[in-house]
């Protein structure tokens, strides 16, 4: 799969964009585990323009997370334009435009998921960033607002014509949010459209390997995107890679495997936004990190309960070192 000159290969999977999660610690695991593009965290971009600190913060990229796409939000075509060149100052390889964020916060204003009420306006802030800049402009998107109001096939056209690179399709509606089963249908039906040539990409319910193989041979996607089954699980890109190669599953990290990815994160985490703010921002990982292990909730209770990075790491080597989760 290509976008614009960036070559992904066949079969490429790429790490979604997620609000507090695909930080650079996170997306340089997801990369180390066989991810073949990663996404930024999505970045508001009347906040790029206000110069607000915490969206200038997810601006950070590093060298060796290339090719990165950064994703932008907004519902004006002059603010999104002014943030992608914003954007490009830090010389990301892709800017994604964000169609389909479903939370409130996001569609109250305009933005995300309310643009597929709005079509004539999303067209106007793809058309003036693709304009603006030279780099490749994707998008994601949703199947539609509700089930009565899918348009996700004339949605796919029209940001085909705004000159749009790619498509991303998370196979929920709106009104979904993250609940229900995917309906990949559409996404198959895109793919059949003779008229839509500009590579889709297929996100939603990708949770292992199985599941990945199935997407790619019944819908025909150019690529898949993984999200929530990532996270605390960025092995998730590599026991894929590994069933396409060989066709069998392999096993499941052990408890040790899952410790050191984990202090990994957390070393980080600290090295990029300092100790107190590094080990704040881990405990919404430890739950992920541990979940099936026997006590695993214990252990994520006194992780988040400890204020001193070196009982932490303690704690962390215990596990390497023991293999368990008696402390």
């Amino acid at each position: 799969m290509k976008i614009g000159k960036i070559d992904l290969g066949e079969k490429p999977l790429l790490l979604a964009p997620m609000e507090n999660i695909t930080d650079p610690p996170f997306r340089r695991l997801c990369r180390q585990m066989g991810a073949d593009l990663c996404y930024s965290e999505f970045i508001s971009s009347e906040g790029l323009i206000r110069d607000a600190v915490k969206s200038k913060q997810k601006l950070k990229i590093y060298e060796n997370e290339r090719p990165i796409a950064i994703q932008i939000f907004g519902h004006n075509e002059n603010v999104v334009k002014d943030s992608a060149l914003l954007c490009m100052e830090i010389q990301p390889d892709i800017i994604d435009i964000n169609f389909g964020c479903p939370v409130k916060k996001v569609v109250s204003k305009g933005a995300g998921a309310a643009l597929l009420k709005n079509l004539s306006q999303m067209a106007a802030i793809a058309k003036a960033v693709v304009k603006a800049v030279n780099i490749p402009v994707t998008a994601k998107t949703r199947l539609g607002w509700d089930h009565s109001s899918i348009n996700v096939e004339d949605v796919a056209l029209m940001l085909q014509d705004c000159g749009i690179a790619a498509l991303t399709i998370h196979a929920r509606t709106r009104d979904m949010l993250y609940s229900g089963k995917a309906d990949w249908s559409w996404i198959g039906k895109i793919k059949n459209n003779p008229h839509i040539f500009i590579p889709i990409i297929g996100n939603g319910d990708i949770d292992g390997p199985e599941k990945a193989d199935y997407c790619f041979k019944n819908y025909g996607v150019n690529g898949i995107m993984i999200g929530r089954a990532a996270i605390g699980n960025p092995w998730i890109f590599k026991q894929i890679k590994t069933f396409f190669n060989t066709g069998k599953i392999p096993e499941a990290p052990s408890l040790k495997e899952h410790a050191s990815i984990c202090l990994e994160h957390l070393k980080n985490e600290v090295i990029l936004k300092g100790e107190h703010r590094g080990m704040i921002e881990m405990r919404k990982h430890y739950a992920s990190y541990f979940k099936g292990f026997h006590s695993a909730k214990n252990i994520r209770n006194k992780l988040i309960q400890i204020n001193d990075i070196d009982q932490i790491y303690t704690i962390l080597e215990h596990i390497i070192k023991k293999e368990n989760l008696y402390l």
